[in-house]
């Protein structure tokens, strides 16, 4: 096992979130990704706006974040998208090991893995 990031993104609907995460799965770029609701206050071409968003919260190792963050960047519906990466400290082993099948194409074990 390797080091381990999380990779955080924001879109402006459910369905460009959960279109997004899907895609991110389907191409091994991450294990599972979560998709939460937020209001997300910011600064856009001058002026201060409050907006409903989903959050993608993406668990990858640390080698694939690159190729992550280019096909969140391709994907992205958003002009300038926010694309964070945070390494993951630590976390349980046998977790980890299914992230690494995950992201290599190799089968998962029947009933393994829970994101």
């Amino acid at each position: 096992m390797g080091d381990y990031s999380q990779v955080t993104t924001t879109t402006g609907s459910a369905a460009d979130a959960e279109r997004l995460a899907r895609s991110v799965v389907q191409a091994r770029l991450g294990a599972c990704a979560q998709i939460v609701p937020l209001r997300s206050v910011y600064r856009w071409d001058g002026e201060v706006r409050v907006e409903d968003e989903w959050q993608c919260v993406v668990k990858t190792p640390a080698a694939r974040v690159g190729e992550l963050i280019a096909h969140i960047r391709a994907h992205h519906p958003y002009e300038v998208p926010e694309v964070i990466a945070t390494p993951i400290s630590s976390g349980d082993p046998a977790y980890l090991a299914w992230l690494d099948r995950e992201t290599i194409g190799v089968e998962t074990l029947a009933g393994e893995g829970r994101s």
